[in-house]
């Protein structure tokens, strides 16, 4: 029996993507659509644009990029994860994911893609999450398993390690020449908060003075960008 077009549509499972790029959104559109058991059910550029598609649509899969403009993509995840728990979240990113996939998984992700991999990884990632599994790469998974040691937990985190998710977000942000003050309107906070944040950000570098927290933020962004 031949399927309507509509019927066959409804077997393919529901994804969804979020990205601040137009060119990105179209990659991954035509790239999901390409293939017979997937289909791209929506899209945002932020997240606004998220929870509203993904409420209106309830997609299977969501395909987030932690890096939204203005916006912490972790801080999006953590919100997904807790009021549509029935949609599996892949983060897409072009950050190290030695730094942040754990962040991503501990935020509700299910799956962590670096940008720079092939189309192969992005789709078996959507199935291997559909199937109930974690997607990330062999590297992450020998590096949690180290952590489960004696060792790995007597090994030292680095400072950026130790920094929450929003204190990273904003120490990412002065590294990029952003001021505390511009920090705050981009991200929609208080003055006297990203200032908390920063003073938390002190004490784990060490630093006493905001000067001292900017340059390492700066050699860190800069070292970050070489690799």
């Amino acid at each position: 029996m031949n399927l309507s077009p509509s019927e066959a549509v409804s077997r393919k499972h529901c994804i969804f993507i979020v990205d601040d790029h137009p060119l990105v959104r179209e990659g991954l559109t035509n790239l999901i659509n390409r293939q017979s058991d997937v289909i791209a059910c929506g899209e945002a550029k932020d997240s606004a644009e998220a929870i509203a598609g993904i409420a209106k649509e309830r997609p299977d899969v969501a395909i987030i990029d932690i890096s939204l403009t203005n916006e912490s993509g972790l801080e999006l995840i953590k919100h997904l994860a807790k009021q549509f728990p029935q949609v599996a979240l892949i983060v897409l990113s072009m950050h190290d994911e030695a730094l942040y996939a754990e962040r991503a998984l501990r935020a509700g992700a299910r799956g962590y893609v670096m940008k720079h991999e092939t189309s192969k990884s992005v789709l078996s990632s959507i199935r291997r999450v559909l199937g109930g599994e974690i997607y990330v790469s062999e590297r992450i998974v020998n590096r949690m398993a180290l952590r489960l040691t004696s060792s790995g937990r007597a090994a030292a985190r680095s400072p950026v390690e130790r920094l929450s998710d929003r204190e990273l977000e904003i120490f990412q942000l002065l590294g990029q020449g952003r001021t505390p003050s511009e920090i705050a309107g981009d991200l929609n906070l208080s003055l006297k908060t990203v200032q908390a944040y920063c003073a938390r950000a002190k004490e784990k570098f060490g630093v006493t003075s905001l000067t001292e927290l900017l340059r390492a933020a700066i050699r860190w962004d800069d070292a970050r960008r070489v690799k």
